[in-house]
């Protein structure tokens, strides 16, 4: 679209939109227009929704989860399991779980996953806040259970070496979940029948 045809404020749109997962310039610009197009159904409270998430959302300081308050909803909820800790690699990992409902413990988000591609290395990871969580003592088990794909399963071994001989149980995800397969992709019934499968480290 140029410069022409367009003026800055629809640019500047199209350009934003096109950073997000899933869209490019073509989707960006359909979805521009049609938000446009519904501007007061949806433009603007998409625009007001945005404005008091940025202003009011932040990271859980335990858990790495995003809410409204801090600690989240998740960490202050009770009748968890205070001795058990699953470990995911990002937030929609979390949520996953959280709406199976199968999973009644706390939760620690990595925030990523080593690459060597990507230039990911394990200070860019959230892994010293989950050493000092499980040095606090009272946490019996952690569950590593990140997505079964090669970066995945080598920061979950990574993590694994890094808790060893702190006294906790360590247990990955098993059975239902395939090779590959990122858990905000999988039926709830599939991560509750791999949380039941969990196998120790071999």
């Amino acid at each position: 679209m140029s410069q022409r045809s367009a003026g800055p404020e629809i640019l500047r749109l199209i350009e934003l939109m096109s950073r997000l997962p899933g869209f490019g310039p073509r989707s960006a610009r359909r979805a521009a227009l049609f938000l446009l197009k519904q501007r007061d159904t949806l433009l603007l409270p998409l625009a007001e929704a945005m404005s008091d998430a940025g202003h009011r959302i932040e990271k859980c300081e335990v858990c790495g989860n995003y809410d409204t308050l801090q600690p989240c909803a998740v960490c202050q909820s009770g009748g968890r399991d205070e001795g058990l800790i699953c470990v995911v690699e990002d937030v929609p990992d979390l949520w996953a779980l959280e709406r199976g409902g199968s999973y009644k413990g706390r939760y620690h988000v990595l925030g990523g996953v080593m690459s060597a591609v990507d230039g990911v290395t394990p200070d860019d990871l959230n892994i010293p806040t989950l050493i000092s969580r499980v040095d606090t003592g009272g946490i019996r088990e952690v569950i590593l259970a990140l997505n079964a794909t090669f970066e995945g399963q080598n920061t979950a071994h990574y993590v694994a070496d890094q808790l060893a001989g702190k006294g906790v149980q360590i247990t990955y995800l098993a059975h239902g979940v395939p090779v590959g397969g990122e858990l905000d992709h999988l039926d709830d019934g599939t991560l509750a029948a791999a949380l039941r499968a969990r196998r120790t480290s071999e």
